[in-house]
């Protein structure tokens, strides 16, 4: 009985880890570049009681979970200062809580007061150098398809343009990145792979999120269906329970 028990609970446990990964898509769907988070189906453990012939099996996690590395739809803005990565590959860029260089898609691009370009979540982005991009006032600015900056500065003469540095770019091999605990993108051992400007850059377009909507509804709706199945299921364990105890009693005079 003990061992139906714990199959259920352990079912309602991967439940709530799913349910959690889908309500973090949902709430990123909007975000420019957002790579969906995927479930951790992990693995079947058994646990052996001791001196008894019986097993437990679970379910249980295996490892940090992945996410969804295919490309969300771009969007052309005309922006100049939006941009997005055509295919496969990432920008670096600084987290604003001053945490160590991570990947990113995020291309919705803006210069602050400081002169430090950023992207929407307000993390600077780096060069091939690794520091942040310093720009300064401009009448025009082109994005190259290899990430090079290159402005009219407001104060040279007419015609005249500046090559400023270029984003870093990087385009890692399918299956080595990971979402860290602070969800930022970098190598499974936490190191980030070299600068090789391999990425084709679009200026004027912005990457959405690879999130699909319906799919994570749906996967919500049959997670929440597996939810009350199993709570229907410990609730019927209770009076099985219940049935075989009150046939072990003694009978009243």
């Amino acid at each position: 009985m003990d061992r139906l028990i714990y199959t259920a609970l352990n079912s309602l446990h991967n439940r709530r880890d799913s349910n959690v990964t889908q309500a973090q898509n949902l709430a990123n769907m909007n975000v420019p570049g957002y790579r969906a988070d995927l479930d951790n189906p992990g693995g079947t453990r058994f646990a052996a009681a001791l001196d008894q012939a019986s097993v437990r099996a679970f379910q249980l996690e295996k490892g940090p979970a992945g996410f969804s590395e295919d490309s969300g739809f771009l969007d052309k803005t005309d922006n100049l200062l939006d941009v997005a990565i055509a295919d496969q590959g990432y920008f670096f860029m600084k987290p604003d809580n001053g945490g160590p260089p991570a990947l990113t898609r995020r291309g919705d691009l803006a210069v602050g007061n400081d002169g430090i370009l950023r992207n929407g979540a307000g993390e600077e982005m780096l060069n091939a150098q690794m520091q942040p991009i310093n720009i300064p006032p401009f009448r025009q600015i082109v994005i190259n398809e290899i990430g090079e900056i290159i402005i009219e500065p407001i104060d040279g003469a007419p015609g005249e343009q500046l090559n400023i540095g270029a984003l870093a770019t990087t385009m890692p091999p399918e299956g080595t990145l990971q979402k860290g605990l602070d969800g930022h993108i970098r190598n499974k051992d936490g190191t980030m792979p070299p600068v090789d400007q391999q990425a084709k850059v679009l200026q004027g377009t912005l990457e959405r999120s690879n999130v699909n909507p319906i799919d994570e509804l749906l996967a919500t709706i049959e997670n929440q269906r597996g939810f009350e199945f199993g709570m229907k299921m410990i609730a019927e364990t209770q009076k099985i329970d219940e049935a075989g105890a009150s046939l072990m009693q003694a009978p009243m005079e």
